[in-house]
């Protein structure tokens, strides 16, 4: 598994219950939906390779 990096995140309340009912509906915790928002969005913008299969 790869190392993980904590960090501090500012966030407008409009933008986090939008979040929050996102993670709730696939059923993920907060941090796991924003980590998989990122990781697709990265890899949907060709800035982070995609899985090896």
């Amino acid at each position: 598994m790869a190392e993980k990096k904590s960090f501090v995140l500012r966030i407008d309340t409009e933008t986090m219950k939008a979040i929050e009912k996102w993670a709730a509906d696939e059923f993920r915790s907060i941090n796991g939906q924003l980590e998989w928002m990122i990781n697709k969005s990265l890899k949907d913008a060709g800035r982070l390779k995609k899985d090896i299969k």
